[in-house]
């Protein structure tokens, strides 16, 4: 009795001890806290986005296999399955019913959300759900869109990928418990890491992460992601080996005419961008109005209209890109070019709309190809001494009608020219994927990937369904400005005014009381420390002020927010409709206190 009394008392810690860490709480800590945690954690993820990746291109190879006979259909023209001879090519009126009855009832049973592209989800995730991504997606997922493409879907594989490895990073996240910001950045990582694998294309999955699910370039995430990515391409090369995704021949621009060709190919590309977009979500429309059974048989049901598709035109057989190759060497006339790409366009559509699961940016890529080649075909005949080579055209019309349909114009150039290898035509791929851009923003709000989340009343931009915060608008939480300085204020006055201040920062203003900028106590603190007079040698408030980031009064708050979190100091102005005059400022306190207003 006394010996088992010793022992507790020795076990138990004197009053006011420090309790010593266990070493796996430390790891614990480390691993979702410290950078080197981060870093651990986005190899790990991009490793395993990596094998993914050669799981997921197995799959697509063996169903493509199975239920078509050849490698790549696409490329085989009217053939016949070898497996059933007997059907000619008739088979691919069976084929995607045979697809729709398997993939059908498993993404309806266990991951609705595997239905359709899947970017928009990840977007999803990352800007109102904290990053969470239901764990089962990965695996639901590459079944579905290899069952789909390999069963005549035309649909690409980026869009599935990138579900996967995202899902991958939410579901490690959970698992090591981290941060709901540190939890975004993983599902980014596992979206880099897809995409860096799949395509051998490192540098362009670190920029669709960032450009397209992050929508952010900070300095902290661009490591995690490329490290991520970087894992993931080892892996990826290992298993593909170290070449460009496509073979295509060299190409260059001979005569400065053709700058101006390529910069009229962008707009008309950023016009089929946005066309694809509304033809997509437009059968969609069309589908879910026709359709009355029950949404695990509707693939199986749809798949009938597209194999009357694949039977017209073979070339729309899965993913296609041996037709893509042949386009843009020049093998095919203007006509038919034209015929592909709206037949691309019908098929693909159709294919997301009947339920089935696969990307949408190698299609835009295919719809490019055709279009450009077809363009480059009409310049060859018009102007034949300056025109060029129409592989050329085919190449920027890839790059181009993906940044029109995705607006993402860095991921375009970046990832063109890591898929062809060809840097001869950064150039006019530069200017053609920038006009693109322009004229997808003027022609339309959305892109491929948000317009599905806005028809489902989901604005990125905004607060998430059901928010307390963020549906009001500015002037609703706003508070007084600060007193304003004037533009020829000397530093010393600056200085004095900027210590008696709150915010640590005042806006500025010319004589017309027109709102110029703010100056912060850090710029002025710092002037008069660079300089050897008292005063700051005659400088005024004008030579420092800056130009933070300017919120309106009739601006929604959730819109504000954006700004306000990623500004570094204690608020942010707030102009009239006008951005000429001061009428308010925003903080984070104001902005909380929409949550419990002040009674009178």
């Amino acid at each position: 009795m006394t010996e088992t009394m010793t022992k507790a008392a020795g076990a138990a810690a004197p009053p006011g001890a420090i309790r010593p860490v266990p070493w796996r709480e430390r790891v614990g800590v480390g691993v979702r806290e410290a950078q080197w945690g981060l870093a651990v954690l986005a190899l790990v993820i991009g490793a395993g986005a990596g094998l993914g990746s050669i799981a997921f291109r197995w799959l697509i190879k063996t169903f493509t296999g199975l239920f078509s006979g050849h490698a790549d259909y696409a490329a085989a023209g009217h053939a016949a399955n070898p497996h059933v001879s007997w059907l000619g090519p008739y088979f691919v009126l069976l084929a995607p019913v045979i697809g729709g009855l398997l993939y059908g009832p498993l993404v309806d049973r266990f991951a609705k959300e595997a239905r359709g592209h899947g970017v928009p989800e990840v977007m999803l995730a990352v800007a109102q759900r904290g990053g969470r991504i239901n764990p089962q997606v990965s695996v639901v997922k590459a079944l579905a869109s290899a069952l789909t493409i390999g069963s005549g879907g035309s649909v690409g594989r980026e869009g599935p990928i990138v579900q996967i490895g995202s899902a991958l990073g939410s579901t490690l996240g959970r698992i090591a418990k981290v941060t709901e910001g540190r939890m975004k950045l993983l599902v980014a990582c596992g979206a880099a890491g897809g995409i860096a694998a799949t395509f051998n294309a490192p540098l362009a999955g670190v920029f669709f992460a960032m450009e397209l699910i992050l929508r952010d370039f900070a300095i902290e995430s661009f490591g995690a992601v490329v490290i991520s990515s970087v894992a993931a391409s080892v892996i990826g090369r290992a298993a593909f080996g170290d070449v460009a995704f496509l073979n295509l021949p060299a190409f260059h621009v001979d005569h400065v005419v053709q700058y101006g060709l390529f910069a009229v190919l962008g707009v008309v590309a950023g016009g089929v961008g946005i066309g694809f977009t509304r033809i997509l979500y437009w059968i969609e429309d069309a589908c879910d109005w026709a359709w009355r059974g029950p949404e695990w048989l509707r693939p199986a049901v749809g798949g009938l209209l597209l194999g009357v598709v694949l039977l017209v035109l073979p070339e729309m057989y899965g993913v296609g890109y041996p037709v893509l190759e042949n386009a843009a060497e020049g093998k095919y006339a203007a006509a038919f070019l034209l015929l592909l790409l709206v037949g691309k366009i019908l098929a693909t559509s159709l294919t997301i709309g009947i339920g089935g699961s696969g990307g949408v940016f190698a299609p835009s890529l295919f719809m490019g190809a055709m279009l450009g080649a077809a363009y480059g075909a009409g310049m060859q005949t018009l102007m034949p001494s300056t025109s060029g080579a129409v592989g050329a055209y085919a190449l920027v019309g890839m790059g181009a009608v993906f940044a029109g349909a995705s607006r993402a114009p860095i991921t375009a150039v970046v990832i063109l020219f890591e898929l062809t290898g060809e840097y001869s035509i950064i150039l006019p791929l530069m200017l053609a994927i920038v006009t693109a851009t322009l004229t997808s923003k003027l022609l339309s709000r959305d892109t491929v990937y948000t317009l599905k989340l806005r028809r489902r009343g989901i604005d990125l931009d905004g607060p998430a369904t059901g928010a307390v915060l963020g549906t009001q608008q500015v002037d609703e939480v706003m508070e007084q400005a600060p007193g304003a300085l004037a533009v020829d204020a000397g530093l010393s006055v600056a200085a004095m005014e900027l210590s008696l201040s709150a915010h640590g920062v005042l806006p500025v203003t010319d004589k017309e009381g027109h709102y110029l900028g703010t100056i912060t106590a850090r710029a002025v603190a710092e002037a008069l420390t660079d300089e050897p007079g008292s005063a700051g040698c005659g400088a005024i408030a004008g030579d420092l002020v800056e130009r933070p980031a300017s919120l309106t009064a009739d601006m929604s708050l959730a819109v504000a927010l954006h700004d306000l979190i990623s500004h570094p100091g204690t608020g942010l102005p707030v102009l009239d409709s006008e951005r000429a005059r001061l009428v308010g400022w925003l903080t984070h306190q104001s902005a909380l206190r929409a949550l419990h207003p002040v009674r009178a």
